[in-house]
């Protein structure tokens, strides 16, 4: 049986990353980039798909854990009948080559320790061939190549195939273990010293924390999820992965089941949003430049998510080998999602771009040729019916939500225009597209009945993403229709106080088997909108709600499982971080960042 979701942490290296459980089990890293393919597969597999386990023998999952503070240093620590002893996770910055150090430290007694690494190149098909080769075990397998060494050595021998090591820790003794991963055709990269490696590291995490401005309520809560969105961001070009994990799935044994190590556009404002108002001025403007450079090319063309180097093919395979997360298959590799027509993208860029022009960040010189060709297409393309933000897999509708965002390109567009009237642009034209979608919208998209915007043309029923109308000034937070909305999608989506995505029987809306649990981000939404509404005193209540579903190291997944108490979906998700930072500073106001 797999751990829960949330009993893993997250070490990374702002490049990769990988989970720990709480047993001292890394079950799941992809080297050398997020979306490369995994060396440790566990996670949807099992051990025989890879694994790295260090800790005390004989024992099961630590005593205690945590991160060092503000900072993505994990320590996991076991007290045995013999002593205590601390196994320090980390992935430090990498100069070239991604390594994941473990420091195993003895607190108290004598500790005997064991550590059992199961490499599995090619998410967990592909045993490497092992050897020894100047004081390491290296193992290599096509393009991977693995080195394995300690300090000080330590008895090491293979089984099973799979290496193991067993020595005894006293109390202020250290033993490190260093994993190096390069290209199996290049020289094996030099070595690190992994106590400086673990000294540096809890520096510049440290650092990078002092940065942030918030001082409100909950600042450690939005201060981890700071560091995870730090820590899901590809640094080499800015691009935020959704999650750095695959097939964690929406419903246990469900087909719910995708890879989110990808750079969705959806994404874009409320991080923008997130990082300019609490300091980030630097990751928000690489963010920028990420998007600049996906969304260049053909207006046509632009997708809804790319690589986190702003690759287009993204193509979806399944892994038949792995089981999957408690036999949640099937496992997928890739996203076609990639190929839908989702007409929200369009206004999200648009409205990105606004926000970092307004917070003062350099404007490239060809940002606004790209805004105008953007909208060029848009001013016939958003009468067409898409796949919607949540990108169903059932037929294209006239979703609403859409047309909201559409309306929002031609907003920001407009007031641009008219705040810089030496920009080139016909103003007339989109105030014109402007009025034109706000008016079908309120004409089809609303059903005076029920008193509440619906998520699609002509259709019963109700979408989260409608919470964000008042946020994006579709409609002022006190219009009728707007309280309605909030009213009824809490009454109809509500699931344990918590809100789901859209009806609950799914299979209606995405063609897809099975129900999933609810989702989180849609849930700070629903705070961010009783507080627009009035509502504070609620909003703040389950704000506080949500906060304590984090788990014990601050992470959230992307849905929670209210009758289950678990976290579901890939883990630890941005989305749902990027909704506890700005619902944070929604509640607690703008002074508090700064």
């Amino acid at each position: 049986m797999h751990p829960p979701i949330e009993d893993y942490a997250l070490i990374g290296d702002h490049q990769t990353a990988g989970l720990v459980g709480r047993d001292g089990s890394i079950d799941w890293l992809c080297l050398p980039r997020f979306d490369s393919a995994a060396c440790f597969a566990a996670l949807i597999g099992d051990e025989d798909n890879g694994h790295w386990r260090i800790a005390p023998k004989g024992t099961g999952p630590c005593t205690r854990r945590a991160y060092r503070e503000n900072s993505l240093v994990l320590d996991s620590e076991w007290d045995t009948d013999e002593g205590s002893v601390r196994v320090t996770d980390l992935m430090p910055q990498r100069e070239r080559a991604p390594e994941v150090v473990r420091v195993v430290e003895g607190l108290r007694g004598r500790v005997t320790v064991h550590s059992t690494l199961r490499l599995r190149f090619d998410y967990g098909s592909i045993v490497p061939w092992m050897r020894r080769a100047d004081g390491h075990r290296v193992a290599v397998a096509g393009p991977d190549s693995v080195w394995l060494r300690t300090e000080p050595e330590v008895r090491g021998w293979g089984k099973d195939k799979s290496t193991h090591a067993e020595f005894t820790v006293a109390e202020g003794e250290k033993v490190a273990f260093v994993l190096t991963w390069h290209p199996s055709h290049e020289p094996r990269p030099r070595l690190i010293d992994p106590h400086d490696a673990l000294r540096n590291s809890v520096d510049d995490w440290q650092a990078w924390a002092a940065r942030c401005r918030y001082r409100g309520p909950h600042r450690e809560a939005v201060l981890r999820s700071l560091i995870t969105l730090k820590a899901l961001t590809y640094a080499p070009t800015g691009g935020l992965v959704a999650a750095p994990t695959t097939s964690l799935p929406e419903e246990i044994g469900g087909v719910r089941n995708w890879d989110y190590r990808y750079c969705w556009l959806r994404d874009s404002t409320l991080t923008l949003d997130a990082l300019l108002s609490v300091g980030y001025l630097e990751e928000a403007r690489a963010w920028r430049d990420w998007l600049l450079r996906a969304a260049a090319g053909d207006p046509a063309d632009l997708q809804i998510m790319y690589g986190i180097a702003g690759e287009r093919r993204l193509p979806e395979v399944t892994l038949d080998w792995l089981s999957g997360y408690r036999d949640s298959a099937p496992v997928r590799v890739g996203n076609d999602a990639v190929r839908q027509l989702q007409l929200d993208v369009y206004g999200e860029v648009i409205d990105s771009l606004t926000l970092a022009h307004r917070a003062g960040l350099a404007s490239k010189p060809h940002a606004w040729s790209i805004r105008n060709a953007l909208m060029d297409f848009l001013h016939s393309a958003w009468r067409l019916p898409d796949a919607g933000l949540w990108e169903v897999r059932g037929p294209n509708r006239h979703f609403v939500h859409s047309k909201v965002m559409a309306w929002v390109a031609a907003d920001r567009t407009v007031r641009t225009l008219e705040e810089n009237p030496g920009l080139r642009g016909d103003v007339g034209r989109w105030r014109a597209m402007r009025d034109e979608v706000h008016r079908e919208v309120c004409e089809r998209g609303y059903d005076p009945v029920r008193n509440t915007f619906t998520q699609s043309y002509d259709s019963p029923e109700l979408d989260a993403a409608l919470l964000l109308i008042p946020r994006l000034g579709f409609l002022p937070p006190d219009d009728p229709r707007v309280v309605g909305t909030v009213d009824a999608i809490q009454d109809e989506l509500g699931h344990g106080g918590l809100l789901r995505r859209y009806t609950a029987e799914a299979t209606a809306v995405d063609g897809l088997p099975g129900r999933e649990g609810t989702f989180l981000v849609c849930s700070f939404w629903l705070a961010d909108a009783l507080h627009l509404t009035g509502r504070t005193k609620e909003a703040r209540e389950l704000f506080e709600r949500l906060a304590g579903l984090v788990n014990d190291v601050g992470l959230l997944s992307e849905e929670y499982d209210p009758a289950g108490g678990r976290q579901l979906g890939n883990f630890p998700q941005a989305f749902s971080h990027i909704g506890l930072v700005n619902t944070a500073l929604t509640l607690f106001g703008a002074e508090e960042a700064g």
